[in-house]
């Protein structure tokens, strides 16, 4: 049976104008968080520390903080993926506060599935994202794409950026971070969250005097004034990792944009890209995928959190107080 083209162009043009109409209106969720009309409030899952994640260390080397995929809808780690991935990392890393709950795609950190007037939809949206048909799941990926694209704009990008750093204080806070501490902050960025950590940066690094550090796990970002604020960027670039297209949309990444922020980092070197050879973004053969794999070797997920391990004792050790007898009291004349 021949298809008829008519229909069918009749319908994609139907899904452009409900598309271009969804991302017309998706600034006014932050526009009203920014006019007040949703309180002050930061929404938090207050779920138990499982596996050290999320555990209260008071003497604390440095606080990592884990922004997620673009599959989320609350602050709570469904994937069980990063699930393991977290888990690993916190046993390599004993000294550092792991925080994961923080849903990068909420202004005030809502779980999509507790909002007051949609909740409904979102649910149902999950339920098939998790059970199928995964199509229709695959809505949650596109609002949360279009939070992404709102932080990398001008216009909306810096209301929405300080909207996410007060939401990464506030849950250091809750985690006993003293913002008078000088222990390092990492912001791990997966895929899209990439974006989401870099764009707070700039504002989170004018309310503590704790070094940031961003740690782009395959992250999808822009060349964001983000960058010029953070200590220093790690990019991990699986070589199989075919979202890294993205960049392309994006002229501050290109090497000919000479003076924007993501080229002045990389010429003063205060970016780093990091190769992982035959990763990709995601499933099977992934940053986090913990099988191991067909040809041998240790699974994607063990290099991934050696990698991030490195980077973060290394600045811990570089930026802790030296030993007492290294610094002998000076004695008054």
């Amino acid at each position: 049976m021949t298809p008829d083209w008519g229909d069918v162009g009749t319908v994609l043009l139907a899904l452009l104008i409900v598309l271009l109409g969804w991302a017309a209106l998706t600034p006014f969720e932050m526009l009203g968080w920014w006019a007040g009309w949703f309180g002050n409030r930061i929404y938090n899952d207050n779920l138990p520390a499982e596996s050290g994640v999320r555990t209260v260390r008071p003497s604390a080397s440095s606080y990592l903080l884990f922004l997620s995929g673009i599959g989320r809808v609350s602050g709570q780690t469904l994937s069980y993926r990063e699930q393991e991935f977290l888990r690993r990392l916190a046993e390599t890393l004993p000294h550092t506060v792991i925080i994961d709950d923080i849903f990068p795609y909420s202004v005030n950190n809502m779980a999509l599935t507790g909002q007051p007037y949609f909740a409904r939809f979102w649910q149902w949206a999950l339920r098939r994202k998790v059970n199928g048909p995964s199509l229709a799941g695959y809505i949650i990926n596109m609002r949360n794409i279009l939070q992404v694209a709102m932080s990398t704009d001008k216009r909306y990008g810096p209301l929405y950026n300080q909207a996410m750093a007060e939401v990464m204080l506030d849950s250091l806070l809750r985690y006993q971070y003293d913002p008078e501490s000088n222990a390092p902050i990492f912001l791990i960025g997966y895929s899209g969250a990439g974006q989401i950590a870099v764009g707070a940066t700039a504002f989170l690094s004018e309310w503590i005097k704790s070094p940031i550090y961003i740690i782009s796990l395959g992250g999808i970002f822009s060349s964001d004034p983000g960058l010029l604020a953070a200590a220093h960027t790690y990019h991990l670039w699986g070589t199989k990792d075919n979202a890294q297209v993205w960049r392309l949309a994006m002229p501050g990444r290109w090497k000919i944009m000479t003076a924007s922020a993501w080229n002045r980092v990389l010429r003063t070197g205060r970016a780093t890209i990091i190769s992982m050879e035959g990763v990709g973004h995601t499933g099977n053969g992934g940053y986090l995928d913990f099988k191991l794999p067909e040809t041998g070797g240790a699974p994607p997920v063990n290099r991934t959190v050696a990698v991030i391990a490195n980077i973060v004792e290394g600045i811990v050790r570089r930026t802790e107080p030296a030993p007492a007898e290294d610094n002998p009291p000076v004695t008054p004349a």
